[in-house]
């Protein structure tokens, strides 16, 4: 078993009369025509990290796809454009529905188009709750005015990898010769939007405006597409269940790694897929409970 670190957050302990909306409703918002199975990863990961009811929403035209993946999630479809992916009228459902929520994850497979950027817009800026961003939710924020980033009515987590980091951060230079370009625009993204960022790579950087921690978990098997999107629901699990956002993104990432390392010991690097990490969740959080 690999070295849990001292100081690393745990989920509390679950009451024995506990039901499951004590443990937290997700409210995934994604998908696209090929792109259902975006969300759906990160909604079956938010069930394995233990959060008790998750919604999946997505565009009408991919909802029966999506809701074929795994029957404990709750499914959606939601109005849609001509292209297959969500159309403005999707806003209103999602907006009622994330009033209910305990976190919301968005971004997992839900396209690029101006009815997407408005529906993030909206989340970003409109939702209490806790919501965490990835991929394309983050081309979308940064289709949005800088001085709007700070204007949420909730905590933010945002989880890009390099190439999101640098759109963000108007970067147009190699990537991964700049890694530390790239953290220090992270730290100023957590300050300046208030936010905790998940800057995603070998070493993952973890920060918000306070401070930060190195995650040391994972390896290359986890360089495959998927991935980020089960980072994203365990994440959104971990908040939901009570965790501050900065104590759910550093765990959510030592989790994610570290299942992704014991998923490697049976598949290896080169085999490693995105729903192999999902099935090994229940190691990794096996190990840092009995850490404690």
């Amino acid at each position: 078993m690999t070295a849990v670190p001292a100081d690393l957050p745990v989920l509390p302990a679950r009451r024995h009369d506990a039901s499951k909306h004590d443990h937290g409703r997700v409210v995934v918002v994604g998908g696209a025509p090929g792109m259902a199975g975006a969300p759906a990863l990160t909604a079956m990961a938010a069930l394995r990290s233990g959060a008790g009811l998750v919604e999946l929403l997505v565009p009408a035209s991919v909802a029966s796809i999506a809701a074929s993946f795994d029957p404990c999630v709750m499914t959606a479809g939601l109005p849609t454009h001509a292209d297959g992916g969500f159309s403005a009228g999707a806003g209103a459902s999602i907006a009622a529905r994330v009033q209910r929520a305990a976190v919301v994850a968005i971004g997992p497979g839900i396209g690029r188009s101006p009815d997407v950027v408005g529906i993030v817009e909206a989340v970003w800026r409109d939702a209490v709750c806790p919501v965490v961003v990835d991929a394309d939710a983050l081309w979308a924020l940064a289709r949005l005015p800088r001085t709007a980033w700070p204007l949420h009515a909730g905590p933010r987590i945002v989880t890009p990898h390099a190439g999101e980091m640098a759109r963000l951060a108007e970067y147009e230079g190699d990537q991964r010769a700049e890694r530390d370009w790239l953290e220090r625009a992270a730290r100023h993204l957590a300050h300046d939007a208030a936010v905790v960022v998940v800057l995603k790579g070998a070493g993952s950087l973890v920060v918000d405006g306070s401070g930060e921690a190195r995650n040391e978990t994972g390896n290359p098997g986890l360089a495959t597409a998927g991935t980020g999107d089960v980072l994203t629901g365990v994440v959104a699990a971990l908040a939901a269940q009570g965790l501050a956002p900065f104590a759910a993104a550093r765990l959510g990432a030592w989790l994610h790694g570290r299942a992704g390392d014991v998923a490697t010991e049976t598949f290896g690097e080169w085999s490693l897929t995105a729903r192999d990490v999902i099935d090994h969740l229940h190691v990794a959080i096996r190990e840092a409970a009995r850490a404690r």
